[in-house]
């Protein structure tokens, strides 16, 4: 299962009724993190892909089509299905037919254990001092593939996707637009996760190009709806979360014990057909202007390898009901940036910075520009106010480790995730922008009576299993 959360402006954001705290976020690795060192494998320092980080992908090349799982290090691909015969630990002996998969759905469902093993024998066998791998020539032959040569597919079959609302600032400013001052943020948000399902089906990896939705609208509320192309098409900067094992029916897990079922997150872009949802979303939510597709980015950083990251939890005001309410730290410090590079235009613009607390944070366009009413400067002297076809939206995130080593205090890169991007067209009664996967602040996430909490704000949550 996989558990999107869309963060836009991330001050005040609330993940898995968890309230993700303004300020510095990123999801880079420090390499002092780690008990192993540096790796046999040439990193660069400011590689996404050092040791410490590990995520996994689902990856194929021209010369092997078929779709296998690998872990990325600097700029290579380890191919798990080669190496699968060393997974010897007390967790994988009997399961290493999962690491020869073409999705990590099977090995995802083995549960934390298995992760925590993997994760460390992978640590252990690409260290310098680890001649397993190393010292074999014929081995690192077969078991390498430069990124370059690889082409990235989805990382898990998507089973179902849950979308939470996890920005205060978010649903209070599509409230006002929506609904008004006085109906901006519903009671119900600060009590319980407010989400909606969407369509698992048209989630797809970074790179799928996009087609501007058509639907029905309405212009002017003295006149009938019309139909044709959005005119109005958006990004929402948000994160995904995997999850591995489920409950069984009717079983509910205990918010004290969801992080052995979170495996880990991935950058997501929720589009968005702001026209078509403003006429169809009440009173069931969004249908058609959510369902156009949902990109995601294809490496899925671990939440072991995200633990450097943890922040004591902030104060939860309105308190959460009991079984909302969780001690452990669910807090991580990321940065998250969106750029926008239209046609013509020589390099992307960043349009928004996230976890600060002016306007530029927001994560949407219909916020940066509020409703239309307001351009959004570009280079070359171009401007938005929702996308245009041929743009290229990219989304990135970026950390801070402020408690690692002293050594290594404040130390900074990309979110070891990667960018997610996609290039729209135009086709029959559609056309396109691109967009990279987007990306948001991440906090424990908690299952809860099937639910995904987010007190005092919602995170939108993808369940893919």
């Amino acid at each position: 299962m996989l558990l999107c959360s869309g963060l836009h402006h991330l001050e005040g954001l609330f993940l898995r009724g968890r309230h993700v705290a303004p300020g510095r976020w990123q999801l880079c690795i420090s390499r002092d993190c780690s008990g192993f060192g540096m790796s046999f494998i040439q990193v660069d320092k400011d590689s996404d892909f050092p040791l410490q980080n590990l995520p996994y992908g689902v990856f194929s090349t021209k010369e092997e089509p078929r779709h296998r799982l690998g872990v990325a290090i600097g700029d290579q691909i380890l191919d798990l299905s080669i190496i699968k015969h060393l997974f010897n630990g007390p967790a994988l002996a009997k399961h290493q037919h999962v690491f020869d998969q073409p999705t990590l759905n099977a090995f995802m469902g083995l549960g934390r254990p298995a992760w925590s093993e993997a994760r460390a024998f992978l640590q252990k066998l690409l260290s310098a001092g680890e001649p397993t791998l190393r010292d074999s020539t014929e081995l690192r032959r077969r078991a390498f593939v430069p990124q370059a040569a690889a082409t990235m597919h989805l990382p898990a079959h998507i089973g179902d996707y849950t979308d939470f609302y996890s920005s205060c600032q978010h649903a209070t400013n599509v409230g006002i637009m929506f609904r008004g001052k006085e109906n901006a943020l519903m009671p119900n948000w600060l009590h319980l996760p407010v989400g909606y399902h969407g369509r698992a089906s048209s989630v797809v990896v970074s790179g799928t190009p996009i087609r501007r939705p058509v639907g029905q609208t309405k212009p002017d509320n003295d006149k009938p709806p019309v139909f044709g192309a959005c005119k109005r098409l958006d990004i929402e900067l948000e994160m995904a979360f995997f999850v591995g094992p489920g409950n069984k029916f009717g079983e509910p897990i205990p918010i004290s014990r969801a992080q052995e079922h979170i495996f880990g997150m991935v950058l997501m872009n929720d589009w968005s057909a702001r026209d078509i949802q403003k006429w169809e979303y009440v009173p069931l939510g969004p249908f058609l202007s959510k369902s156009l597709g949902t990109t995601i980015s294809p490496w899925v950083v671990t939440m072991d390898a995200l633990m450097p990251f943890v922040l004591p939890n902030p104060v939860q005001d309105p308190k959460p009901l009991p079984y909302l309410q969780d001690k452990e730290p669910y807090t991580f410090d990321i940065k998250l940036f969106v750029a926008i590079k239209g046609e013509g235009m020589s390099s992307p613009t960043t349009i928004c910075r996230s976890n600060f607390k002016e306007p530029e944070s927001f994560g949407s366009m219909l916020e940066l520009s509020w409703n239309g009413t307001k351009e959004i400067p570009l280079g070359s002297g171009q401007s938005r106010k929702f996308l245009q076809d041929g743009d290229e939206v990219i989304l990135t995130g970026k950390g801070w480790i402020t408690a690692c080593t002293a050594a290594r205090a404040h130390f900074q890169g990309l979110i070891p995730a990667g960018q997610a991007r996609v290039k729209l067209g135009c086709s029959v009664h559609t056309c396109h922008a691109s967009t990279a996967a987007s990306i948001l602040p991440v906090r424990r996430l908690k299952q809860v009576d099937g639910n995904f909490p987010a007190v005092n704000g919602n995170f939108p949550a993808i369940n893919a299993f």
